[in-house]
């Protein structure tokens, strides 16, 4: 199977070619990331347009329908044309000028042939996947649909073969004529982000891991901003600068995988990564240059515990350009900001290989205390056992530690921290 879909008459953009791809696994990232999507077709001779939910599973989108609705009603008898679009609105971009404000965005465009999904096995499977994307695992956590249910329920499969993505990243285009006014310019991020799990009433059972936001705030990696780093929630958008940033074997050194040389290595390395988010157990950024939005590196917290508010900070890997300056310094300030002032931690800790000396002293700089070692902790990239190094800072080392680093990057300095 190629790594792009087709280009044909419909997917091919008469305007601004540039944001155009038909990359298949950047269309997948897209179409699994957004819930909701809106479906056009034509019914009676007029044109509709339907919001609804989809799931992807392979190379098939399956949308959810009622039986006794417009959509369902319309395949009954065969296979009906569809458009299918989804769009996440990753920013609002403000200009100096009128015409040149925008957003930033990542949206794909479906179009075929959708049919009725009439197996009953199949059409079960899907309607499982549905429930699956809210929530890994929901669909054994509640009753299937028995016969008469399943019989108001209409889910419509459309082959992914005309499918393009579109995007738009980045900051102002601004004339030049322009770039002296007066006004404030820039983008403005937006973020889906889940509230707390309200249950029903009645309802006895704890809320349910898998949940998007059942351990939130503890769980939804927030963008952070530094002067020398920006963090951003990492995606698999981000595969490509990783890539390019972090393509020496030195920076994979003390971490647990052989260096992802390829683009689908490292979405495959990043895809591994993320589920990490919907078991609870790790959340990850990328690091970005702020003045150049270049990927510069990856970093994570992990072992979340918010029970005991607890957690790691660490599988960090920063483009060797890039070490020896406050880039890694700030990233840290960011995360323990965000652990012992947003989240209330009582304690961060780090495991680092007891090999890594240069880690070792970096974690220390911090104002982390040496806690101990993990004897054969965990099994390194080429097999063997490596000794893990445990360091930890708790709520009270916190305060001190925090000023010294804020101290050290107002004066300019660094602490030369690198794959931590």
């Amino acid at each position: 199977m190629s790594d792009t879909y087709i280009r044909t008459s419909r997917t091919t953009a008469t305007r601004y070619r540039d944001r155009m791809s038909y990359d298949r696994a950047l269309a997948h990232e897209i179409l699994d990331e957004a819930y909701d999507c809106t479906v056009g077709f034509v019914a009676g001779g007029e044109p509709r347009v339907l919001p609804t939910l989809h799931v992807r599973v392979g190379e098939t989108l399956y949308l959810h329908g009622s039986s006794g609705g417009r959509m369902g009603l319309s395949a009954r008898d065969g296979e009906v044309p569809v458009a299918v679009s989804v769009t996440l609105l990753d920013g609002l971009v403000y200009a100096r000028s009128h015409l040149h404000h925008s957003a930033n965005y990542r949206s794909v465009i479906v179009h075929g042939a959708a049919r009725l999904v009439t197996d009953p096995e199949e059409k079960l499977a899907a309607m499982a996947a549905l429930v699956d994307k809210v929530g890994a695992g929901r669909s054994t956590d509640s009753r299937p649909a028995d016969t008469k249910e399943a019989a108001q329920t209409s889910v419509l499969a459309l082959p992914l073969v005309e499918v393009s993505a579109r995007a738009r990243r980045g900051g102002v285009v601004d004339d030049p004529d322009d770039l002296a006014l007066p006004h404030w310019a820039g983008v403005l991020p937006v973020r889906r982000v889940f509230g707390p799990p309200e249950a029903d009433a009645g309802v006895q059972a704890d809320v349910p891991g898998y949940l998007p936001g059942a351990q939130l705030p503890w769980v939804t990696p927030v963008a952070l901003a530094g002067r020398h780093v920006r963090l951003e929630p990492l995606t698999l958008g981000h595969a490509a600068g990783l890539v390019e940033a972090l393509g020496d074997d030195e920076v994979w050194r003390h971490l647990s995988i052989h260096r992802p040389q390829t683009l689908e290595a490292m979405r495959d390395h990043l895809a591994r990564l993320l589920r990490g988010r919907w078991t609870g157990s790790q959340i990850c950024w990328a690091q970005v240059d702020p003045a150049t939005g270049r990927v510069i590196g990856m970093t994570s917290c992990h072992d979340i515990d918010p029970e005991r508010r607890a957690l790691a900070i660490g599988h960090t890997a920063v483009g060797k350009p890039w070490w020896r300056t406050g880039v890694n310094t700030e990233s840290k300030l960011l995360l323990l900001e965000h652990a012992f002032n947003t989240l209330g931690a009582e304690r961060v800790f780090w495991h680092t290989d007891i090999r890594n000396e240069r880690s070792q002293q970096a974690i220390a700089r911090l104002g982390a205390v040496r806690e101990g070692v993990l004897r054969r902790h965990k099994q390194r990239a080429d097999g063997s056992w490596r000794d893990t190094v445990v360091f930890g800072m708790t709520a009270d080392d916190w305060p001190a530690a925090g000023r010294r680093l804020r101290e050290l990057l107002a004066a300019g300095g660094s602490t030369a921290l690198a794959a931590v």
